[in-house]
């Protein structure tokens, strides 16, 4: 699934910047999530995120926010598997948690990640 992912990326003309993969602990996750703290979800999505591996891209092109929130599709996967099948969510995503990926919302932020999650996911 990565590699297709990551195909479906490129055609949409990203450059990926940079990637790695991570495994996300209680900690790290939690604070990642933080604005999600009071949501219902919250304890499900950082049970999920620190089960595994991560794949973090840093990626980048024109207008890279919108762009990607667009490829990303719908968070509600089976609204994204009927309304929007060619996304990432419609395509890879298997329940609202685990929704294949992740983008910030932050319209300023040319990259993937804001400044301030890039920093923690690079560092090791």
């Amino acid at each position: 699934m990565f590699q297709n992912i990551r195909d479906v990326i490129l055609a949409n003309r990203f450059y990926v910047v940079r990637t790695t993969s991570i495994k996300f602990s209680q900690e790290s996750a939690r604070t990642f999530y933080q604005e999600h703290k009071n949501k219902f979800f919250y304890h499900r999505l950082v049970s999920f995120m620190t089960s595994g591996s991560v794949d973090v891209h840093i990626l980048a092109r024109k207008d890279a926010v919108a762009a990607w929130r667009v490829l990303m599709g719908p968070t509600k996967v089976y609204q994204a598997q009927f309304s929007d099948p060619n996304t990432i969510r419609g395509s890879y995503g298997i329940s609202d948690t685990r929704n294949a990926t992740h983008g910030s919302g932050d319209s300023t932020c040319i990259l993937f990640y804001n400044l301030s999650k890039i920093k923690m996911k690079f560092s090791k």
